[in-house]
Parts: C-alpha cells; sequence; structure tokens
C-alpha cells in the first residue's frame, strides 16, 4: 500500500483529539504580510480555511492591504505625508485605502474561498455597524481605533455556513470612513466573538527570547516582562499588544506564527506541534 496513504489515515486519525476540541469554536484569522503575497500561498489558506470550517470551526478572516496600498498611491501620484513614521490618511487616501481594501484585497480572498468550496462573503467594518470608530489620533487623520463592535451580522454569516472576510475600515459618528490597523481590527473582532483563539499570520516565526529562539507559550505576564526589558520591540510590540488586549475582551488564547509556512493554520489547530507563539489567557483551561 502506498505509504503516503498511510501516512495521510495516521495523520486524520491524531488530528481527532484536535477536531473534536475545536467543534464549533470560532477562530479570529489575521491574515496578510508575504503570506497573502503569491497565488499559491493565497489558495493553500484558502484550501486550509475551507477544511478549518467543514469540520466545524466558525473561521472569521481579517486581512491587511498595506503593499497594495501603497502601490495604488505610486500609480495614482498621491503623496503621503508621514508623522512620527506613520501615514497621515487624508480624503485622497482614503478614497484609495478604501477602493484596495474593500474592493482588490477582499475579493481576491473572497474568491480564493469560494474556488476551494467554501461560500466567503466580503464586508467591511462600515457593513451593519460592524465597527464604530473614535479617531485614533487627529494628527493621522482618517486613521481611527475601534469603540463599538456589533458582531451580529457575522453571527447571521455563521448560521447559514458563511465565512466572514472582513476589511479593516470603520465608520465614524459624523459618516466618516476610518482605516484601521488590521491586527487591531482582528483583536477586537475576536474579543467581541468572546473567540476560542485569535492566530495573528505574520512573517516571523513568533516571539522570541533574547537568544532568538522562538517561545511557544507564554502568558501575559510574560509578555509584559520581555517588553520592560527590550527583548520584545518593534514590529512585534503591536502584535503583542493586541494580543494582550484580546485576551483582557475574553479571547482565550492568542497565537502569533509564520503565515508563510504551508498550512500554518492546521498545524496550530490540529496537531500536538502546533505553531509559533500561544500566549494564554490565565483564566482558560489549559485543554484550550
Amino acid at each position: 500500500m502506498n505509504s503516503d496513504w498511510l501516512t495521510t489515515a495516521s495523520t486524520l486519525s491524531k488530528a481527532l483529539p484536535y477536531l473534536q476540541r475545536y467543534d464549533g469554536a470560532t477562530v479570529v484569522i489575521k491574515f496578510g504580510g508575504h503570506a497573502m503575497g503569491s497565488d499559491e500561498a493565497m489558495e493553500t489558506f484558502a484550501r486550509d480555511i475551507v477544511l478549518m470550517q467543514q469540520v466545524g470551526v466558525n473561521p472569521v478572516i481579517v486581512h491587511g492591504g498595506g503593499p497594495m496600498i501603497n502601490e495604488m498611491l505610486e500609480r495614482l501620484e498621491i503623496k503621503s505625508k508621514f508623522v512620527d513614521g506613520k501615514r497621515v490618511t487624508d480624503e485622497a487616501t482614503m478614497e484609495v485605502v478604501e477602493m484596495v481594501l474593500s474592493g482588490r484585497v477582499n475579493k481576491r480572498i473572497v474568491q480564493a474561498i469560494n474556488a476551494q468550496g467554501g461560500r466567503a462573503v466580503g464586508l467591511s467594518g462600515k457593513d451593519a455597524n460592524l465597527i464604530i470608530c473614535d479617531p485614533a489620533d487627529p494628527k493621522l487623520g482618517l486613521v481611527g481605533k475601534p469603540r463599538d463592535i456589533d458582531p451580529t451580522v457575522l453571527n447571521k454569516l455563521f448560521e447559514a455556513d458563511m465565512i466572514p472576510v472582513i476589511a479593516p475600515l470603520g465608520a465614524g459618528d459624523n459618516g466618516e470612513t476610518f482605516n484601521i490597523n488590521g491586527d487591531t481590527v482582528a483583536g477586537a473582532i475576536a474579543a467581541a466573538l468572546k473567540a476560542d483563539r485569535l492566530l495573528l499570520l505574520t512573517d516571523v516565526s513568533g516571539v522570541k527570547n533574547a537568544e532568538g529562539e522562538v517561545l511557544t507559550e507564554l502568558t501575559p505576564e510574560n509578555i509584559r516582562e520581555l517588553t520592560t526589558s527590550g527583548v520584545i520591540a518593534g514590529g512585534m510590540i503591536p502584535k503583542t499588544e493586541t494580543a494582550l488586549s484580546a485576551i483582557e475582551g475574553g479571547v482565550r488564547a492568542v497565537v502569533i506564527l509564520d503565515g508563510r509556512a504551508p498550512n500554518a493554520c492546521l498545524l496550530e489547530l490540529f496537531t500536538d506541534h502546533g505553531a509559533g507563539s500561544l500566549i494564554r489567557s490565565p483564566n482558560a483551561p489549559n485543554e484550550l
């Protein structure tokens, strides 16, 4: 008998306890960076998401799209202003941001999932008042921070066996459209849904110690200590801040993992090995 078939059967058998554990669970996935770069990576990701739903998980995708936004701004010759290294989002820039995120990027992910047999629905935080924002910093223009999350539309989609794909935009009290950091949106959505897992797909293998080794399991207190000592620095700080905020909001655990690794989400959820760095709520049972 073909050894590949035996390996596949053995893998499925070993996955049973994990499939049972996550039956009915809600998992929010932040998808971005190099993980969404190539058509092959997109196809693999979409297949994994459809498989997750097929075995009883309710997946929610929140995506970014920074490189695509930069490319379109350059093409349209729209000059960006920066304050403290952060882009100012004026009205002209916001038009491009919404066009790219809600249009090109969102629909590409939706199409990829549907091509694998899923039923994905694309929306932004503006739809059904999903995300109401306050300005994050007046100096940055139309950059928002979530204030109110109404997950009603997401629960309706779960009931209909559909997969939400969310662009990180929100509405203001006066009808403005706000651009929001994708990690922030993923964390806020996960907290509102009291998700079992928030998976932050990044371009690194996880949170590392001073020796450069990936730390596979952490508590919020560990994160605070590593940040204070300077071991967690740079681009990892907003990731871990999102993780802590999500856990405080009721998410059972957050995983920071390398989205470039094939089948990263499946490895994390359905194998002993796992992937990346798991940050667990101190109140969550160990088996979760």
